[in-house]
């Protein structure tokens, strides 16, 4: 499992699929299942629905002034302003790694809420990909993109402070484990593990990855509450 995610190369919503796969046979099986891009239209949802289902990923106080972005037939867009700096929308399959089986699947929806720092550094990586994906890219032609893109500074820097809420009861992460449990990221400088005192016996900070194309480490740290207040299963 440790080895599994440790290749996850983006974001919670990529880790939080990998913590569905627990072998190489259910990996690959997966895959097979979802060997290229579905449809568009099986990736969109009702406009309103995903507004709700984007707040849900932080809590009420935070989430009902946030800016709030869903998807399009041209990628994300504004559906609400917001005031407060925050940024909540619903990530699709295509926020995952490389290695990723569930790259495709069309079922995945990953609510999440970025602080100001971390809305900075993520809505652009979130648009560029977005854009690749709705261009007809295949996975690979992705991240040679994104990769290129990044050596070309046309993608921004991580900013410090930056983090995210992924509190939401009705997300589809994984379908081995679709809603797993609800989590805080935050986004650091590539470092150790170690340095967070990630992994150890009764440690909140459960695996931390580091993503070598994005430039980021990743802290993950589950919490006992979902964002409406009722309590999530014990780890």
């Amino acid at each position: 499992m440790k080895r599994n995610l440790q290749k996850i190369a983006w974001g919670a919503f990529a880790l939080v699929a990998a913590l569905g796969v627990s072998n190489q046979a259910r990996a690959q099986e997966t895959k097979t299942l979802y060997p290229s891009m579905a449809p568009l239209d099986q990736y969109l949802m009702e406009r309103n629905a995903e507004i709700a289902l984007a707040r849900s990923a932080a809590p009420e106080s935070i989430s009902q002034d946030a800016e709030v972005m869903v998807l399009g037939r041209h990628g994300y867009e504004t559906a609400v302003k917001g005031k407060n700096g925050f940024v909540c929308m619903v990530w699709r399959s295509w926020a995952s790694g490389s290695d990723d089986p569930g790259f495709w699947n069309p079922k995945l929806r990953g609510p999440v809420c970025f602080n100001p720092p971390a809305a900075r550094f993520n809505l652009p990586l979130t648009a560029k990909r977005t854009e690749l994906i709705l261009a007809g890219r295949s996975q690979a032609q992705v991240f040679e993109a994104m990769k290129a893109a990044y050596d070309k500074k046309e993608l921004p820097l991580l900013e410090p402070g930056a983090m995210c809420y992924m509190l939401s009861k009705q997300q589809y992460v994984s379908d081995a484990d679709p809603h797993w449990h609800p989590h805080l990221m935050f986004f650091v400088p590539p470092m150790e593990p170690g340095t967070w005192g990630t992994g150890l016996p009764g440690s909140p900070v459960v695996v931390a990855f580091t993503d070598p194309q994005e430039r980021v480490t990743t802290f993950l740290v589950p919490v006992p509450k979902w964002s409406d207040g009722t309590d999530a299963p014990k780890m």
